[in-house]
């Protein structure tokens, strides 16, 4: 039978599945996936205590939904660093990074025609969850390729040590779970 993790974020209170990630580490999975209230209330709250920005930068694939109801309700484009090169994609930057839920290292991608728009520009990044920090790590460096600015860093959720990060703008710590 599956354990589950309480969590109260933005008014609202959710079940998170509390699923494994190594023989020593679980996590509690906080997914916004078809979860509209939730996406939507968490964009609401960040969005009223991130600072002015021109953009709003994001990883694919789970801190899309809270990337673009942000940048809706901020009136900001957003960009996604994707995981892969599109066909569409031009003059790409890339950088590698090493994600606590991912098993291997893996290599973020900006489209060069986005990357010009951030040029000069202020960029918020955001993401669902920070853990270990290594996807804002990536973004950051994908802005100053892009000799763009960061604004600030924002997520809905600080996992483990990232809560005591001060460069970070958070809705609500998320423990880690040691197995012994």
């Amino acid at each position: 039978m599956a354990e589950y993790y309480t969590l109260q974020i933005a008014g609202l209170t959710r079940k998170l599945k509390i699923c494994p990630i190594s023989d020593t580490l679980e996590i509690a999975a906080f997914i916004l996936f078809s979860d509209v209230e939730l996406t939507e209330a968490c964009a609401c709250a960040l969005a009223a205590r991130a600072p002015a920005c021109d953009f709003i930068l994001t990883v694919e694939s789970k801190g899309i939904p809270l990337a673009y109801e942000m940048a809706r309700q901020m009136h900001v484009p957003y960009i996604v660093a994707r995981k892969s090169v599109k066909g569409y994609m031009t003059d790409v930057l890339s950088v590698q990074v090493k994600s606590i839920t991912t098993a291997s290292m893996q290599t973020l991608y900006l489209d060069g025609e986005k990357a010009a728009w951030m040029r000069g520009k202020r960029v918020l990044l955001v993401d669902d969850v920070v853990s270990t920090g290594e996807s804002l790590r990536a973004m950051q460096q994908l802005v100053e390729r892009a000799c763009g600015m960061v604004a600030g860093n924002a997520a809905a959720l600080a996992e483990g040590d990232a809560a005591s990060r001060t460069d970070l703008i958070y809705l609500e710590p998320l423990p880690l779970f040691v197995k012994d």
